[in-house]
């Protein structure tokens, strides 16, 4: 028996045969449902709630209001890692405006997290589920529904409730192993629509506010289509929505019976005239033509055969669908297209928002030198007062404030009264990968490959200083342990050693690294500087007096490996107090060099070892003095932890390390807090996706790790505040950064006694934080 028909019989309701049909009957249909002040009319789930009796995740959102997300409380946890803030955005995905006014309230995708940002106030609300990296997302017409998809193994569609931050549907089974690459909801918010991202596209129905077991009806798209990336419902007709490609449009009529489509054809022969690739389409509001927005400035025109009409039964096909005319309306492309009331609205990739009449005559121009390419546009559903202006006077016919959120990363509100174009965010416009915590202060610098190097105070999550380099990308960064200097490495070779407040450059930089630098560091005493890079060689750099004042010149480099560089670590001898150099490469090899001996042009090298006969060591770190023999501890790729004197170098024991689906990355021990069980020490690691703690010491004990997903995509590089509180994780292609909050069990004296009891069990495996996802993190 369907999930539908049982819940008909328990409710005596008969099943629902049309949905339309049934809006026109009037019979059970969820418009009939006695509006209450907790269960509005335009709620989806005003149906199941009352007359299903499912109390599920719907009764959660029964009495939500817009705003009431924030007021949740969330410093307590029983998790050791809690997602605190995230940094950045996927600027190909189109941002939303949520509230406006008093309460500016944003949404947009960051890697596999849907991010609701309050910039006014500065507090964000995470929705957390998605394993994989979000694909593509949509919003309901009241800003309420907001439905998100992703690519991947075990792809997951969602609909959430923006108002209190709840999943309220969740479909496992997308019929694609390869995810979904566009999402729509209809304008009624009862159903989606669906686009495949494999090879053979397929487009899929969905009512997610009875049963998404299974879609209502799906077909599947011929290849000579085009990739269709772009879909949208007719907000007159939830039986109707388009969807393109840049070659292709396709219109779709369905019913519980079937989805049928019509692919009108369109060429540069057609109307003799450069069509360019598509863009958006979007319905007209007079429900009898479309249009599309190509890459030449143009849009298409279509035209039906026939108006479109609510049917009692959909035809054998669709309606005929012709293009009537191509209408240039600029040379720059269109990017953007949308509907506004009763205003047809374009974005282009310079940046300018025009607004025109049903007839495509022009009406109004926003533009701003500093807007890039435009990639979506949010209009407020807050209407402003109109402004009172003298007779003949000229007045902004907009009464709705909107966000632009542009193809380089960075965001705008534009305020209509005014045409002020207030900038919200900027941020990075290529991979992240290179992230540093300053040693004293609450600050975290984050380099990208676009060049942008920016400085967050991270307690208040502030922004305060960045420098744009345009010569190459930055790899790498690190902070002197005094505190008084930012090194980047850079993607060309390149070397800078930096101020650390301004950001200034103390010395011209260095161009001894032939390669992308991987690695840099310095040493405890601030005296030495050592980069590795992707050429398998390490240079060392050393500060001078010269003129009275500190800087720094080329000391030596050396070809020390065959294979790449894996870490680079400055350590003390423990006879002398000498800072001491040691690096790892894949080739096994573990390399220590005397720096003291060192002279100009010539690296002395003390040791080497190859520490593995088989495996591939990792990552290289020292380990916290336990006992009165000195350590240092490294990972290889088959999940093995191994401890080595560090004096002889010898292994002294060999452990099964944390096991979630890739080897350890990266590994650092976390330092120490002043609350902190003073017999209790942590390592910290990233593994290909994951961030996680585990236990010291080492004992191979699984119970002792547990590990998050943070950039599904892969994780580049972390760092951790100099008091333990804070880790952080840079995304690399995922152009984001993520704050993690630390929550260990304090001293004895101040544990609270129901709480916390067993570390073990606090840092034991923990699902994900899906409420109707039974699957875990492993």
């Amino acid at each position: 028996m369907s999930q539908d028909r049982q819940m008909a019989q328990e409710t005596d309701v008969q099943p629902e045969k049309d949905p339309l049909a049934a809006a026109r009957e009037k019979k059970g249909a969820p418009e009939d449902i006695e509006e209450s002040p907790l269960c509005p009319r335009s709620s989806p789930l005003g149906y199941r709630e009352k007359h299903t009796g499912h109390k599920g995740s719907a009764s959660l959102v029964w009495g939500a209001t817009p705003g009431m997300l924030f007021r949740k409380n969330r410093d307590r946890s029983f998790h050791p890692l809690d997602l605190s803030w995230v940094f950045g955005y996927n600027s190909s995905l189109a941002v939303h405006s949520l509230m406006d006014g008093d309460d500016r309230v944003l949404l947009y995708v960051s890697s596999h997290i849907v991010v609701i940002h309050d910039t006014l106030r500065n507090r964000q609300f995470h929705l957390q589920g998605h394993t994989n990296v979000i694909s593509c997302l949509c919003v309901s017409e009241d800003k309420r529904w907001v439905a998100t998809a992703d690519r991947g193994p075990d792809a997951l569609i969602m609909v959430w409730d923006s108002y209190s931050g709840v999943p309220v549907c969740t479909i496992f089974e997308t019929h694609s192993e390869d995810g979904i690459c566009a999402i729509a909801i209809s304008q009624d918010a009862k159903y989606l629509v669906t686009i495949s991202a494999a090879a053979v596209q397929e487009v899929c129905v969905w009512r997610w506010t009875l049963s998404a077991e299974k879609a209502i009806c799906s077909t599947e798209l011929k290849p000579e289509f085009g990739y269709q990336d772009y879909v949208i419902f007719n907000p007159q007709n939830s039986h109707e929505f388009v969807s393109n490609s840049k070659t292709q449009v396709i219109f779709y009529l369905w019913d519980d019976s079937g989805l049928q489509y019509g692919t009108p054809f369109l060429s540069n022969q057609t109307f003799k005239c450069l069509v360019g690739q598509f863009s958006q389409s979007i319905f007209h509001f007079n429900n009898t033509q479309a249009l599309t927005g190509t890459s030449a400035g143009k849009l298409v025109v279509w035209d039906m055969d026939n108006p479109r009409t609510v049917p009692e039964e959909l035809p054998a096909k669709p309606h005929g669908i012709t293009a009537t005319k191509v209408v240039s309306m600029q040379k720059e492309s269109l990017t953007v297209l949308q509907l506004l009331e009763s205003c047809i609205v374009t974005g282009d990739v310079e940046g300018q928002v025009k607004f025109y009449d049903g007839q495509l005559r022009l009406l109004t121009i926003y533009s701003h030198d500093k807007v890039g390419p435009i990639r979506s546009i949010s209009f407020s559903t807050i209407l402003r007062d109109p402004p009172s202006a003298p007779p003949g006077s000229s007045q902004p016919f907009l009464t709705r404030n909107f966000i632009l959120s542009t193809s380089d990363a960075t965001m705008f509100h534009v305020a209509t009264d005014s045409t002020n174009f207030e900038k919200i965010m900027e941020e990075a416009k290529k991979a992240v990968n290179a992230i540093a915590c300053h040693p004293q202060e609450p600050l975290v610098a984050v380099g990208s490959h676009c060049g942008l190097l920016k400085v967050w105070e991270y307690k208040k999550t502030k922004y305060l200083v960045s420098r744009i380099f345009t010569e190459a990308g930055i790899q790498c960064l690190s902070y002197d342990p005094e505190g008084h200097f930012l090194a980047a490495g850079f993607t060309d070779g390149s070397v800078y050693i930096l101020d650390a407040i301004s950001l200034q450059s103390i010395c011209k930089e260095f161009q001894f690294s032939q390669g992308l630098v991987t690695h840099i560091s310095f040493s405890h005493d601030s005296k030495y500087l050592a980069t590795a890079d992707e050429n398998y060689s390490v240079t060392v750099y050393k500060r001078v007096l010269e003129k009275g004042s500190r800087c720094w010149e080329h000391l030596a480099g050396l070809d020390s490996h065959y294979k790449p560089i894996r870490s680079i670590l400055f350590g003390v001898h423990s006879d002398s107090k000498e800072p001491r150099l040691l690096s790892l490469g894949e080739d096994r090899q573990l390399v220590e060099y005397d720096l003291k001996s060192s002279i100009k042009d010539h690296l002395v090298v003390t040791h080497r070892d190859r520490l593995e006969q088989d495996a591939v060591p990792l990552c290289l770190t020292w380990y916290p003095q336990l006992s009165t023999e000195s350590f240092f501890l490294t990972a290889n790729n088959y999940y093995k932890m191994k401890l080595y004197n560090t004096t002889t170098k010898m292994c002294r024991k060999t452990l099964l390390g944390p096991v979630y689906g890739s080897p350890l990355e990266k590994i650092q021990i976390l330092p120490r807090t002043s609350s902190a069980d003073p017999q209790q020490h942590y390592l910290v690691y990233i593994t290909k996706d994951k961030v996680g703690l585990q236990m010291l010491p080492v004992d191979g004990n699984p119970h002792r790790s547990s590990a998050f997903i943070c950039h599904p995509d892969g994780s580049s590089d972390f760092a951790i505040s100099h008091d333990g509180r804070y880790i952080f994780t840079a995304g690399g292609k995922e152009r984001t950064f993520i704050k993690w909050k630390v929550n260990l069990p304090k001293q004895k004296s101040q544990m609270p006694d129901t709480k916390f009891k067993s570390m073990e069990k606090l840092l034991a495996p923990s699902p994900v934080l899906i409420p109707l996802n039974k699957r875990t993190i492993q």
